[in-house]
């Protein structure tokens, strides 16, 4: 009953977007007190059981909680690269470098080097200014380039520790970090190169015309002596990625046990990182180029104000995953899965798969599946490294409207919930079913 309630809550927000063309916002809510209700859950608190307003309010406020800061700073930092030309600096100098006939690869490059630390929402906020420039400047299709920015960060989030999920799914099968991101970074690299350049060719890819969303990147002319050189502009650009990327790799190879240690990971911190960002491009114009802090401070403003949309949408899908997750979805799903007789490699892809695609929260899903399948790595029946690689690739299976970073790529890219479907739902669903056949591929020759 539990997957049959799925499948109608998933089909109704759908009918309620796509055909009713109502609000994301009003339908993500209307559908998750429905589902709620379908489930048997209490409307109010009923002793220890949470009711409906409850978990609506609780998944509301973890989602927001969790990604409000990193998307405040990420849009004030983003909007400050644009409209002060260190995302144009950057992206002309790396056309220049790679040509225009080559900017996707250009663009899948730089989605690696800096996608591998970060979370994919705090990657895709600091890198879709630079690629806005790009289509500034090259003339280029939005989708030409935005596609391979997507698809190679999802291969470095999903697959690769040291993100959450799979970091945490390597510790709870003991599995070795390093030799778990050796084995992911053969398994990622060709997949998500491969994918990120073959993807936009696709005619019903090809098919859909997009503009950037109005207010998102300003189009504009610069002055020369106002733009920072390369150099100070990469560094400005990359300054996020670098503090987390330090702090990540100090954390691995020292801890968290001293005060210097625990003020590196602060620093580190993504919400913190962003926020240095905004304080050192600010002070550099002011200081260096002599901008006016009114006119920094609007660009902030205006950034925040870009976001407004998604700011509300984010939230309410945290409400859905919440009441799903409260309902018994996910329970439900484990005790049944828990019961098949399938490879260990195969059944944990397909419980993570299964948990994405009811939850919509990778991280979620890699959890949850990992302690399904936990006994079966622990018995040595395979390996470790690669059981980890395979329930992380299960994890990116078909986002859809549950999944918070689906209203990211529709919101950023301008994109209708058909087009998101069509072009980011098909795109995580095949990468995952590639890195299955990548993992069984390393079993068989390891």
């Amino acid at each position: 009953m539990e997957l049959v309630i799925l499948a109608a809550g998933v089909a109704l927000l759908i009918a309620l977007m796509v055909w009713a063309k109502m609000n994301a916002f009003i339908s993500l809510i209307t559908v998750a007190i429905l589902m709620g209700l379908a489930l048997g859950m209490p409307v109010i608190e009923s002793g220890e059981t949470p009711g409906i307003i409850e978990t609506l309010i609780s998944g509301a406020s973890s989602q927001a909680g969790r990604l409000i800061l990193l998307l405040g700073s990420g849009s004030m930092f983003g909007q400050l690269l644009t409209e002060f030309g260190v995302a144009n600096k950057v992206a002309n100098t790396l056309v220049r470098v790679f040509g225009v006939s080559r900017s996707q690869l250009a663009v899948v490059v730089i989605s690696f080097l800096i996608g591998v630390t970060l979370f994919w929402e705090t990657a895709w906020v600091i890198l879709i200014p630079i690629v806005f420039a790009i289509v500034r400047s090259t003339k280029q299709p939005l989708l030409w380039l935005a596609m391979p920015l997507a698809i190679a960060l999802s291969a470095m989030h999903s697959f690769l520790p040291p993100h959450p999920g799979p970091s945490a799914v390597a510790v709870m099968f003991h599995a070795s970090i390093g030799k778990t991101l050796l084995l992911g970074l053969i398994v990622a690299l060709p997949i998500g190169t491969a994918m990120a350049l073959i993807w936009p060719r696709l005619p019903f890819v090809r098919s859909i015309q997009t503009e950037i969303p109005e207010g998102l990147a300003p189009e504009k002319q610069y002055e020369e002596k106002n733009l920072p050189s390369f150099g100070m502009s990469l560094f400005m650009a990359a300054l996020p990625v670098l503090l987390i990327a330090t702090a990540t790799i100090l954390e691995i190879v020292f801890g968290t046990d001293s005060h210097w240690e625990r003020a590196v990971a602060f620093i580190g911190d993504a919400n913190i990182a962003l926020l240095i960002g905004v304080l050192v491009v600010s002070l550099y114009f002011r200081v260096v180029k002599h901008i006016p802090m009114d006119e920094l401070m609007k660009a902030c403003a205006d950034g925040v104000r870009a976001i407004g949309g998604i700011i509300m949408i984010l939230p309410a899908g945290g409400s859905l995953a919440a009441i799903l997750q409260e309902g018994g979805v996910s329970s439900y799903l484990s005790d049944t899965t828990a019961t098949w007789n399938l490879s260990p490699i195969f059944l944990g892809w397909l419980v993570a798969a299964l948990m994405r695609i009811a939850l919509g929260s990778a991280s979620v899903a890699v959890v949850a599946a990992g302690g399904i399948v936990a006994p079966m790595v622990t018995a040595g029946s395979v390996s470790p490294e690669i059981m980890t690689l395979a329930v992380a690739c299960g994890s990116v299976m078909a986002s859809h409207v549950n999944d918070g970073g689906f209203w990211m790529f529709k919101e950023y890219l301008g994109l209708s919930v058909t087009q998101t479907l069509k072009v980011r739902t098909t795109y995580t669903s095949v990468m995952a079913v590639l890195g299955l056949g990548g993992c069984l591929l390393l079993n068989a020759l390891l």
